[in-house]
């Protein structure tokens, strides 16, 4: 499993001449450093001065993004797993025997079903690193602002997660013959990208007022 390695076993991995993992794993990663950034930046608040200075409503926000981050950090390092499993059960797809005409149609459903398998995760991993968005905006709205800038790299990390689970879904759309299906799903992606840049300038902004 990818979240055991050691992180230069992980960069190593990643840098050789095997095809997973890749972008797909990494983009989860980010997603995943993303979350425990914020993480660390509402374990950085809760009990602190500026924390008692909150108000009712806005100490349940941080209470409550720092159980959804701390959880979120440990999702995003299942789907960096997942994203993987799902590339090499696609290959295995394409090593399939081909000789007689049914063995050839067995093994064209069985790569199409392969690809979007392998839609399924990047698109759960772009669809959930937008809303990581939500946790951001109460971290640097109430968290400690001596890490606000935490804050703000977690937000660079979701829209870099958001954008490399798109590029990963994009690349399998474009070997599925389901044109239904892959039109609906670009429409989303377009939406989760627009949508994402907005919450992450919004939130940059109020990052850089406090720099």
């Amino acid at each position: 499993m990818l979240d055991t390695k050691t992180v230069r076993e992980f960069i190593g991995e990643l840098g050789s001449n095997s095809p997973a993992p890749g972008g797909g794993s990494v983009a989860a990663l980010c997603a995943s450093l993303s979350s425990a950034l914020s993480s660390m930046v509402f374990n950085l608040t809760v009990g602190k001065k500026a924390y008692e200075a909150l108000n009712d409503e806005e100490k349940a926000l941080v209470n409550k993004y720092l159980e959804v981050s701390g959880r979120e950090k440990d999702e995003f390092l299942d789907l960096m797993n997942e994203d993987t499993k799902a590339f090499n059960e696609l290959m295995a797809a394409f090593k399939m025997p081909k000789d007689t005409d049914e063995e050839k149609a067995a093994r064209s459903s069985k790569i199409q079903l392969g690809y979007k398998a392998a839609t399924q995760v990047p698109l759960k991993v772009a669809r959930r690193s937008y809303e990581i968005y939500e946790g951001i905006l109460v971290c640097v709205k109430y968290g400690n602002k001596n890490a606000i800038s935490d804050g703000g790299v977690a937000a660079l990390l979701a829209q870099s997660a958001i954008e490399g689970a798109i590029l990963n879904v994009k690349i399998n759309l474009s070997s599925i013959k389901d044109e239904a299906y892959t039109e609906e799903i670009r429409s989303e992606l377009k939406k989760l990208s627009e949508d994402g840049m907005k919450k992450q300038k919004e939130i940059l902004a109020i990052v850089n007022q406090h720099m």
